[in-house]
């Protein structure tokens, strides 16, 4: 399989995390999915994933060829369990890796795209620097605000949006896809030099 790279989208699965800010990249992966399948005469083409514990999907994006889309089945501290021996089955190198995960540090709907650096206490992220042994791949970094108190951190998360919010977030997803959709056309560079300078 002739695969230009691995799109994954962090989140912890069941239906009492859906809709959460934790669940932002699972949220962003749906939209690209359902974005790729209305404009594009292929549409998703749903894989078995049960070995790597994750949902697979082999998706064409015009102009950016053949990638696998998949939302990791362990719950968001293992993402690294299922990312790794995907990695690995499929032969790709870090650098054909984008993690689309939520951002604390990050205002609702601000995105940020890079390569490497901290984890900065993302256990998502931090499990797959772990397992592949680098920090070495793409990150679509999704704005969701913070708790003006530290200790309030994880009932943030894995809480749901207030309705300013949602609407703020339902206006980001377009630029979510728009952002993927850039880095597998344009090529990472190019695509971050858009996505960073994009007003929100």
């Amino acid at each position: 399989m002739d695969l230009n790279g691995l799109i994954v989208g962090l989140g912890n699965p069941g239906a009492q995390y859906r809709g959460t800010r934790h669940n932002i990249g699972f949220m962003s992966v749906q939209t690209l999915l359902e974005e790729v399948e209305r404009g594009n005469s292929r549409a998703p083409e749903q894989l078995s994933g049960s070995k790597f514990n994750a949902l697979l999907w082999r998706i064409q994006i015009p102009g950016g060829g053949t990638w696998l889309v998949a939302e990791p089945q362990t719950f968001m501290n293992l993402s690294g369990d299922a990312v790794q021996p995907l990695m690995a089955w499929y032969r790709l190198k870090p650098e054909q890796l984008l993690v689309v995960h939520d951002e604390l540090d990050l205002e609702p709907g601000r995105l940020k795209l890079k390569k490497g650096g901290s984890a900065a206490g993302h256990n998502g992220i931090k499990s797959i620097q772990q397992r592949l042994g680098t920090p070495e791949f793409y990150r679509l970094r999704v704005g969701v605000g913070k708790p003006q108190n530290r200790e309030q951190v994880i009932p943030w998360v894995l809480g749901r949006f207030g309705e300013a919010e949602r609407d703020i977030m339902n206006k980001t997803f377009p630029n979510i896809v728009d952002a993927v959709i850039r880095f597998a056309v344009d090529g990472p560079e190019r695509a971050i030099n858009v996505v960073n300078t994009r007003k929100k």
